[in-house]
C-alpha cells in the first residue's frame, strides 16, 4: 500500500506542476526517486542525483540542508547534512523525537575534511525510506572528487586532519551502519530528532510546507560551536544522547548492558550511577560502576570514552579516535556530583 501511494505521488508529480501553470523542471535537476525507493543498491552517488554540483554538495530542489544542535563526534570529520522530500510528501511532527520521513524520503551526511578548495571529501552516507524500511548505504568518494561509489565493505583511508593528526579512518561496511541504525532490530534515523534541531529550521520547514506542524518539544538540545555555555549537566547528557543513545537504550543494540543514556532519561541507575557493569570484562578496566560520582577516574564510563583500544573503546564504532571535548564535558558532569 506504502508503495503504491508514493508510486502515485510521484506519478502525479508532473501534473501538478503542469496544472499550477509552472514549467515541469528538467528531470537531471531532480532527484532520481527510483534509485532512493526501489529495491537494489546503486553503484554510484551520483545514480540518485542528489546534487547539483557533486563537489560543492550543491543540493538540488527538494533536498535540504540541515545542522545539528550537538553533532555526532567521527574523528573530528565535519559532516554536511541534507534530508530528501519527495514531491506530494509531507514529514510529519512526532514530538521532540524523530521527525516522521514518509516513504521515499533520503538522509545524506557527507564526511568531509578541511575547507575551502582544500576540502576533501571522505564518504557519503545514504539512509533510504523504502516500503520495507530503510536501508543504510555508505559511499566512498574517489581522489578526483568527482563520485563517491558504493562500498558495501567498507574501507580504511589514511587522513591528516587539519590540525595536523594523522588517522586511519574508518568507513562503516553495511553491517555496521545497521548496528548503529539499529532499535528493536529495525532501521532507523537517529540523527534529525526534533530537540536537536534549531526552532528556525523547524519554522522555515513547516512555513514552506515541508513539515505539518512545528514539533513539541519540551527541551532542546545545547548548541556545540567550540565552546559549550550550557550547564554542564546539560552539555553531558546531550553529548551522551546523540553519541551514546542510539545503542544504549531500550531496544537498542547494546540494551543489554542496561545503560539507558537518552537524554529524556532521568533515573539514575540507567544513566550508570553507581551501576555496576553487567558483564565486568576487559572494558570495565578494574573499576566497579560506570558513574562514580565525583570520581571520573573510577569511572568506567571515562575509562571507556578516553580509550581508543578495540574491545575496551566507547563507542565501538564510529570512531578512532578520543574526543577531547566530549571526554572533557563527562568528565565535569561527574566531578560536580555529589558523592
Amino acid at each position: 500500500m506504502k508503495r503504491r501511494s508514493f508510486a502515485l505521488a510521484l506519478a502525479t508529480a508532473g501534473a501538478i506542476f503542469a496544472a499550477s501553470g509552472q514549467a515541469v523542471p528538467p528531470p537531471q535537476k531532480y532527484v532520481n526517486d527510483v534509485a532512493v525507493a526501489s529495491n537494489g543498491f546503486p553503484k554510484l552517488l551520483s545514480e540518485y542525483r542528489f546534487f547539483d554540483d557533486m563537489r560543492a554538495q550543491k543540493p538540488v530542489p527538494h533536498v535540504y540542508p540541515y545542522q545539528l544542535n550537538t553533532p555526532l563526534y567521527s574523528d573530528g570529520a565535519d559532516k554536511l547534512r541534507f534530508v530528501y522530500r519527495a514531491a506530494g510528501t509531507q514529514f510529519t511532527a512526532q514530538g521532540e523525537g524523530l521527525l516522521d520521513l514518509p516513504v521515499g524520503s533520503a538522509l545524506i551526511k557527507t564526511f568531509a575534511f578541511g575547507e575551502g578548495d582544500e576540502r576533501r571529501l571522505i564518504e557519503t552516507r545514504v539512509l533510504l525510506h523504502r516500503a520495507d524500511g530503510w536501508l543504510a548505504l555508505p559511499y566512498k568518494w574517489n581522489d578526483e572528487q568527482t563520485e563517491a561509489k558504493l562500498a558495501l565493505a567498507g574501507g580504511r583511508i589514511p587522513i591528516t586532519r587539519p590540525d595536523g593528526q594523522e588517522i586511519s579512518y574508518r568507513i562503516p561496511n553495511k553491517n555496521q551502519c545497521k548496528t548503529c541504525h539499529s532499535k528493536d532490530g529495525e532501521v532507523i534515523p537517529i540523527g534529525p530528532k526534533a530537540r536537536n534541531l534549531s526552532s528556525e529550521w523547524l519554522s522555515e520547514m513547516v512555513e514552506a510546507g515541508h513539515i505539518d506542524t512545528i514539533p513539541e518539544t519540551a527541551d532542546t538540545l545545547p548548541l556545540w560551536e567550540g565552546s559549550i555555555t550550557a550547564p554542564t549537566v546539560n552539555a553531558a547528557r546531550a553529548y551522551l544522547d546523540v553519541n551514546c543513545a542510539h545503542c544504549h537504550q531500550p531496544g537498542g543494540s547494546a540494551s543489554n548492558s542496561g545503560l539507558d543514556l537518552r537524554w529524556e532519561q532521568d533515573d539514575p541507575i540507567k544513566l550508570g550511577i553507581r551501576k555496576p557493569p553487567v558483564a565486568a570484562g576487559r572494558g570495565a578496566g578494574g573499576f566497579l560502576v560506570s558513574v562514580e560520582p565525583g570520581a571520573p577516574e573510577q569511572s568506567i564510563m571515562i575509562h571507556r570514552m578516553g580509550s581508543t583500544e578495540p574491545g575496551v573503546a566507547m563507542p565501538e564504532l564510529g570512531k578512532g579516535t578520543i574526543d577531547p571535548e566530549g571526554l572533557k564535558v563527562v568528565t565535569d558532569w561527574i566531578l560536580e556530583m555529589d558523592k
